[in-house]
């Protein structure tokens, strides 16, 4: 396995696949945004690895879904504890691999990560099965898992964001692949850690490193996948649309763009003079600024 050291914590450079390290023969240069200092040589993937990983996503899929939620909630809760365990190691990785602030993802960024897995993992207990009473039947409606999930995930907070995707998806009994942005990619490597040692089995989560043109591309493109999960720009998601529809696969996207800030001649200045401040948090690099 093949471990970069990063703000003191080891982080592995390679793929996650089926539980096990993959490395793949090209790589590319993570730097950090901070100071340009070199952080990582990362495993470069493509449509190779992205054929590994959702093959074994397939393979675990059935199984994984039969735990049912009740099956799931005690692994993905280990999950949180240990994301929270790890939570200034965490932080001082997201910092170096993206340059946002550390208190900010200490006291802000991880915790909202854990709190993302246990949120869905209990909301899944609720959901799993619902009953509609009316005069004449009774109706009962039952949730499935979707299948194979791909998911695509930003810079900006890559941890966080990622659990945004990975926890709903695998409460529900989803398996994933996740792309991880080439820009920042340690911390995920660093989840699928976490989430093996919380229990989640081989397979159910797996990390396809790489560039958008290579790995997301094929990712994008794969017809064995059953739900797409991207957010980042505009015209990435156009293109990533297009693959997708070549194989009907639906798709949820969350993009980019800002929102206007006006200020009309009877507003209360003093108010709009503190939410015009709110707008540089992050550097504006963030959807909620």
């Amino acid at each position: 396995m093949n471990v970069a050291t990063v703000a003191g914590v080891a982080v592995s450079t390679d793929h996650f696949i089926d539980g096990r390290r993959v490395a793949s023969p090209r790589t590319f240069a993570v730097r950090s945004p901070i100071d340009g200092a070199h952080l990582a040589d990362v495993s470069a993937g493509g449509a190779a690895e992205v054929d590994a990983a959702v093959a074994a996503a397939r393979r675990a899929f059935p199984e994984w879904a039969a735990l049912g939620a009740e099956g799931r909630h005690p692994i993905l809760k280990r999950l949180a504890a240990a994301i929270l365990a790890r939570a200034q190691q965490l932080a001082a990785v997201e910092t170096a691999d993206n340059g946002s602030l550390l208190i900010g993802n200490v006291a802000r960024v991880i915790p909202r990560a854990a709190h993302n897995i246990q949120f869905f993992a209990d909301w899944a207990l609720k959901l799993s099965r619902e009953t509609i009473d009316s005069p004449e039947v009774t109706n009962h409606v039952r949730f499935d898992p979707a299948g194979v999930a791909a998911l695509i995930t930003p810079w900006n907070a890559p941890f966080m964001l990622t659990t945004w995707k990975v926890g709903p998806a695998l409460a529900a009994g989803d398996t994933v692949v996740v792309k991880p942005p080439e820009w920042a990619p340690l911390t995920c490597s660093l989840l699928a850690d976490l989430a093996a040692e919380a229990g989640v089995p081989p397979g159910v989560l797996n990390v396809v490193q790489g560039i958008g043109e290579g790995a997301g591309a094929a990712l994008a493109a794969h017809p064995d996948i059953d739900r797409l999960s991207f957010t980042g720009s505009t015209d990435t998601a156009k293109l990533i649309g297009a693959s997708a529809a070549r194989s009907l696969t639906p798709v949820s996207f969350e993009l980019g763009g800002k929102s206007p800030f006006i200020v009309c001649a009877d507003a209360d200045l003093d108010a709009a003079a503190q939410t015009a401040a709110a707008q540089y948090v992050n550097a504006g690099q963030v959807c909620l600024a």
